[in-house]
């Protein structure tokens, strides 16, 4: 979700004892260490290869890397995903702190690295003092979480201490203080966000649970009126919910609420909680090791504090012609999306119309938002001037800053949709598309090899991060972006002739994809249903962005061949497009994914969008009928 700018008023907060403003400097460079004020790990020293800077230098090096992830024992027409990933899956181990290993965990890995760096680098003198507070966490051991149980009604809640409570207990006003104070969805969730029928305004989504709702509002003095409209995505769901509440007592509820938001903040313990919490881990998704100190606390600052790290992260890595590189490969795949309509033969003239016209209205934003690097910027300082911590007391920071971050969103209620408003921070390896901004975001985290590079291949960036861009684009097409018009607004703009066609068309890939079986999680098949959107994006994805190469190729000419690698420049399109899906799975956490997960699992989006696409059959010579060019085969876009 998006967040909104602070709220001034909230600053005559930060006059209480122990406890001050910070400016945007401050903040920029000591709050995060503050902040995390719990980093165990001594300093980390970066690699950095000292690489020459020809082109044929950078060639190898990804001649080297396709061809180290590869398994050439693997026929590509058996099973592209091991022939191209083959290597990767020998070389990785799944460290024994992760559920899952993959190429996007790998450089969020790295990432975190980074952001580490530019805290120590920032704060010399502070780092070091920053050690101190750890012994202040083990030191205060269970007493803040003692006392923020005590303000939530206790917990675990006997049965003999529970008689009189039950009686003025009550479940909404419970959700309420969890989602008010604690920023804790449980069982429901409620938040503001901009308005699927309008996208010039704000409007709350949830359900019509009064008593609920304006539990959460009264605490940011808003009033809900009795005509307040509710956008409930959810019918079903709380229509079992009520059958599920009603078999168990009050006191059941309460244990499992207040343990919802326990669970949360056993990252700001000490050190027993935690390893209590690796036993629970272990059962649930594999791993056998906490994460260390340093990277819980970088994860924690990335995520409340996301544009002031962002500033850190781009001004230490990012390359600023990238932008303008990365969006002429958004014009292109764009343009390529739309030539795609002419070869559908489901879809009316009309409804291609209208989506010609949404594909062309989509907004991108790339890198970062531009504000983050300015001096002295007010914008900044603003989004932080509602945070008060104190330096001793880590575990009230984060529990303030879950309070400010509640209150922040549900303010936005009143207040007008900035179409500016950047739904995720620059230091994020991952990709979005918006439906209600009509809008993709690709952050200064994803555009790095093996995804994008200004020096490596234009088969390797189309197969890469113009894979990636035609995947949020298509997700404006898929089962639940189609629903949304070029403004963001949730418009029917198609035909009931195309409307059947599409939902024949999808159905079509629900049962391919759900006829995989996935051995590792026990045998289980994937969800074709709740996968499907993904399913979409994923072939749509590829379709295009190997359409805009072709197109690329034929006004640029072909590329040279990468030294040591027998292939032309069509199969490494698909190889870096597979490459940049290898990952494994603890069998635990591939139990719970599959059922879970509007993802396929990583070998089927592969798998799958290669199966459909006849191009990816004639580059690699795939007879007709081997596995990975079956006779039938499913095309939305």
């Amino acid at each position: 979700m998006g967040k909104s700018e602070s709220q001034m008023d909230i600053m005559e907060k930060s006059s209480k004892p122990g406890k001050r403003r910070w400016t945007m400097a401050e903040i920029g460079l000591s709050v995060l260490l503050l902040l995390a004020s719990c980093a165990l790990a001594g300093l980390v020293v970066l690699y950095t290869s000292n690489l020459p800077s020809c082109c044929s230098s950078m060639w190898f090096l990804a001649a080297a890397r396709l061809l180290q992830n590869m398994d050439k024992s693997v026929e590509p027409c058996d099973n592209f995903y091991r022939y191209a990933c083959g290597g990767w899956l020998e070389r990785h181990v799944i460290p024994e702190t992760s559920s899952r290993h993959s190429v996007f965990d790998i450089l969020r890995d790295k990432l975190e690295i980074v952001l580490k760096g530019q805290q120590e680098q920032g704060c010399g003198d502070l780092w070091a003092a920053v050690f101190g507070r750890v012994g202040l966490i083990e030191q205060r051991d269970s007493q803040p979480l003692m006392k923020l149980i005590d303000g939530v009604g206790g917990w675990p809640v006997a049965s003999e201490d529970w008689n009189t409570t039950a009686e003025t207990w009550s479940l909404e006003s419970t959700l309420a203080i969890l989602t008010a104070h604690f920023h804790k969805k449980v069982i429901l969730d409620m938040y503001v966000w901009t308005d699927d029928r309008d996208s010039q305004r704000h409007i709350i989504y949830g359900f019509n649970w009064t008593k609920f709702i304006q539990g959460v509002l009264s605490t940011v003095s808003i009033d809900i009126q009795r005509e307040e409209e509710v956008v409930v995505y959810s019918a079903p769901y709380l229509q079992k919910l009520d059958d599920v509440l009603s078999r168990h007592s009050v006191r059941t509820m309460q244990n499992y609420l207040i343990w919802q938001l326990i669970i949360d903040r056993v990252s700001s313990l000490s050190r027993r909680f935690k390893d209590a919490r690796a036993r629970y881990r272990k059962t649930l998704y594999g791993t056998t090791v906490e994460d260390a100190w340093w990277r819980e606390c970088v994860r924690y600052v990335q995520s409340s504090m996301e544009n002031a790290v962002g500033a850190l992260y781009v001004r230490e890595t990012f390359a600023g012609e990238s932008k303008q590189m990365v969006s002429n490969l958004i014009s292109k795949i764009q343009q390529a999306y739309v030539e795609t309509l002419e070869e559908l033969n489901w879809m009316d003239d009309a409804s291609k119309e209208k989506a010609r016209e949404k594909a062309m209205a989509m907004k991108e934003h790339i890198g970062y938002p531009d504000h983050i690097l300015e001096e002295s910027n007010q914008k900044l300082d603003q989004e932080y001037a509602h945070l008060n911590f104190s330096e001793e007391n880590y575990f009230e920071n984060v529990l303030e800053n879950l309070k400010s971050e509640a209150h922040k969103s549900l303010k936005k209620l009143r207040e007008p949709v900035d179409p500016d408003l950047w739904i995720i921070g620059a230091a994020v390896v991952n990709a979005f598309y918006s439906p209600n901004r009509n809008q993709i975001v690709f952050p200064a985290g994803i555009l790095q090899p093996p995804f994008f590079s200004k020096h490596q291949h234009q088969a390797l960036n189309f197969g890469g991060i113009g894979m990636v861009i035609g995947h949020e684009i298509t997700h404006g097409f898929d089962d639940n972006g189609r629903n949304f018009d070029k403004d963001g607004n949730m418009l029917n703009w198609w035909s009931n002739y195309s409307a059947e066609h599409f939902k024949e068309q999808s159905q079509c890939m629900v049962q391919q994809y759900g006829n995989f079986n996935w051995k590792l999680a026990g045998g289980q098949n994937v969800s074709g249903i709740s996968t499907l959107g993904e399913n979409i994006a994923d072939n749509g994805g590829v379709r295009q962005a190997y359409k805009a190469y072709l197109k690329w190729m034929e006004m640029e000419g072909e590329e040279p061949r990468l030294p040591g690698l027998d292939m032309n420049h069509r199969q490494l399109f698909f190889l870096n497009f597979a490459q940049v899906w290898c990952g494994a799975y603890r069998p635990e956490y591939a139990s719970q994914s599959i059922k879970t997960d509007s993802h396929s699992p990583l070998e089927y989006r592969v798998l799958g969008s290669l199966q459909n696409f006849e191009a990816f059959s004639e580059a690699f010579q795939c007879q007709k009928g081997s596995p990975m060019n079956p006779e039938l085969k499913c095309r939305v876009w």
